[in-house]
């Protein structure tokens, strides 16, 4: 009875972090930070398709790297199936959320909360609430349409990885199978939400926003993957090898 608690406890917690780490993404991500003056650097004026401009980052791309990341640990313990059941309770409670958001705007807001901001420059706080989390609706669309693709894309090379070579190299299937995804994520949110949204980007625009967005999560992936054997290592020890290797099998073969 133990072991299932504690497999059933392990997904409990997985689906948790996932879950809010997405949202909290997709809230956040209507930030857009320049990198170089974050980090207090002179900016690089990169040139890319015909554009040039300092590197300029939606603040959800902090944490897309960790989502993809956990994925891949996800898929190492309990599968396709595992990963296919959080990525849609995900975009369900991504929309759940949206919409609350939306509900929350269409709330006729108190008269002395309007201009409670006024003093922190904030003159208008009901504009500003429905900026912030009223994001367009193709914006919403190509994200949620670009998470659905990358996991779908990344569950699957990470599986087609791990069949050929079996438990070894495990950088090669987790690295590998996000540098894909990430690539079809980071291309199609932004051409759905900016390219054919009301924005109209030009091609040239797409393109280099989505190179400049891609090499950081690639970046990200990268420096990241040293984080998947310490948690292996982790739920290895805290699972026990018997129950570890049992979930371990049990995903590579569904």
């Amino acid at each position: 009875m133990e072991i299932g608690n504690k497999a059933q406890k392990l997904f409990l917690v997985f689906t948790g972090l996932f879950v809010a780490n997405a949202i909290l993404a997709e809230l956040i991500g209507v930030k857009i930070f320049a990198l170089e003056d974050t980090l207090g650097i002179a900016p690089l004026n990169w040139n890319l398709f015909g554009q040039t401009g300092s590197l300029n980052f939606t603040a959800g791309t902090l944490l897309w790297p960790i989502v993809f990341i956990m994925t891949d640990i996800i898929n190492e313990y309990f599968g396709r199936r595992g990963v296919r059941f959080i990525s849609w309770l995900a975009v369900f409670l991504i929309v759940y959320a949206f919409a609350f958001a939306f509900a929350a705007i269409a709330l006729a807001p108190a008269s002395w909360w309007v201009t409670v901001g006024a003093a922190n420059g904030v003159p208008d706080m009901q504009a500003a609430f429905a900026q912030i989390f009223g994001q367009g609706m193709w914006t919403i669309a190509g994200s949620i349409t670009a998470f659905l693709i990358g996991q779908l894309i990344d569950v699957a090379i990470f599986h087609a990885i791990r069949k050929r070579t079996g438990e070894k190299h495990i950088w090669l299937r987790a690295t590998g199978s996000t540098l894909v995804s990430q690539f079809l994520d980071s291309f199609v949110v932004l051409y759905i939400a900016f390219v054919i949204g009301p924005q109209k980007w030009s091609i040239g625009l797409w393109l280099a926003v989505g190179c400049v967005n891609y090499a950081y999560k690639v970046f990200a992936a990268i420096a990241l993957t040293p984080l998947i054997y310490a948690a292996r290592r982790g739920l290895d020890a805290w699972l026990g090898k018997d129950l570890s290797e049992e979930l371990k099998t049990k995903a590579a073969e569904a």
